[in-house]
Formats: C-alpha cells, sequence, structure tokens
C-alpha cells in the first residue's frame, strides 16, 4: 500500500514537473515569436525608410539636374539661351516614326514621321532622309521629307509616303532651320574646328 502510495507520488511530481516543464517552454517560444516580430516589424519599418529616403534622393538629383539644366540655359540673355539650345540640339530634337503596318509579301504603309522639339524656339523645318530597306538589310529606295513648322516644346508629323516593297524603314536627319533660334544645321556641314557655335544662321560678327 505504501508503495502504491509512493508511486503515485511520484507520478504526481513527475506530472508537475511536466506541466511546469511545459509552461516555461510556451512562455519562451511565446518570446521569441514576440521577438521575431518586433524584429520584423523593425525591419519593415527600415525597409520602408530606406525606400523613402531613396526616392527622396531620386527626386532631389532629379530636381538639381533640371535646375541645373535650366540655369545653364536660362542664365544671361536671350542671345546666351539660343547659343545654348544650338549647342546642344541633339538633347532636345529628335526624329523617329509611327508604327506603321508591313505586308506579308513585304510593302509598308501608314508610316509618319515625327520631329520633337524640347527647345524654346519653333523649328521652321526639318528634313528627314527615309530609306527602305527589303529583308536582307539593302536599300530599295530612299526618299526626302519635311516637316514644316514645328512648335517650340511640341511635336509635328507627316505622312510618308507608302512602299510596295521593303519591311522596315530607316530614318536620319538631313537639315534643321530655326530662324527665331538663329540654327541651320544640316548633316553635309562639317562644324569648323575650333568654332564653340557653328551653327548660327547668322554668325555674330
Amino acid at each position: 500500500m505504501k508503495r502504491h502510495i509512493g508511486y503515485s507520488i511520484v507520478i504526481i511530481f513527475l506530472l508537475i514537473f511536466l506541466v511546469v516543464s511545459y509552461s516555461r517552454q510556451q512562455d519562451r517560444i511565446k518570446q521569441v515569436l514576440s521577438q521575431n516580430e518586433r524584429l520584423l516589424n523593425e525591419n519593415r519599418q527600415l525597409k520602408e525608410s530606406l525606400d523613402i529616403n531613396s526616392n527622396t534622393t531620386q527626386q532631389i538629383e532629379s530636381r538639381r539636374e533640371v535646375q541645373q539644366r535650366t540655369e545653364a540655359a536660362g542664365e544671361g540673355t536671350f542671345v546666351e539661351r539660343r547659343t545654348y539650345f544650338r549647342r546642344n540640339w541633339k538633347q532636345f530634337i529628335a526624329v523617329s516614326t509611327s508604327d506603321y503596318k508591313t505586308g506579308f509579301f513585304g510593302g509598308i504603309k501608314d508610316l509618319k514621321i515625327i520631329v520633337r522639339n524640347q527647345t524654346e524656339y519653333p523649328l521652321d523645318n526639318v528634313v528627314v532622309s527615309v530609306e527602305y530597306l527589303r529583308g536582307n538589310g539593302d536599300a530599295f529606295k530612299t526618299e526626302q521629307y519635311t516637316i514644316n513648322d514645328v512648335p517650340a516644346k511640341g511635336t509635328q508629323s507627316v505622312s510618308a509616303a507608302a512602299s510596295r516593297k521593303g519591311q522596315k524603314v530607316e530614318i536620319k536627319l538631313v537639315s534643321i532651320t530655326s530662324q527665331p533660334m538663329n540654327f541651320c544645321w544640316a548633316a553635309n556641314k562639317a562644324a569648323a574646328p575650333g568654332n564653340p557655335d557653328p551653327y548660327q544662321c547668322t554668325p555674330k560678327q
């Protein structure tokens, strides 16, 4: 009888020990989970802060670049702004094509030539060469188109003739003229060596 009581007491102590151990283990697990959740939240907040700082830095750099570009374009007198755009015209004037259709056996239609002018001055005319190419890259024909009255900070386009042959086109600028900007550029006119502003229609006296 005493032996059974002794066994019972031992079992009860073991059960109490197991319950206490399990309870402590659960507490430790909860603490670990809580710490993990806190670390995850801190990492998330840190990432959001880094993203915000990165975006802010990019915005500051973009604004600084725009400001420097504007100051460079706008400093001094009216003539100096024109000089800036003449010297850096490739950054502000570009030509491209619209999406055009090609036939199953060749041929091009619905082609438009587009001129984008991001200077502060209108362009009187822009001459563009359009080369129609076969599938092997050979030229089928070449035509020139003139786009007139391209507004400042705007675009202008002209429709190109359809071609019964050709798989793609290549375009090249031939010449640009802008009297308001005193700008006359031509692909076949080489810039004079040592002249910092070679594309004036009427050079300074």
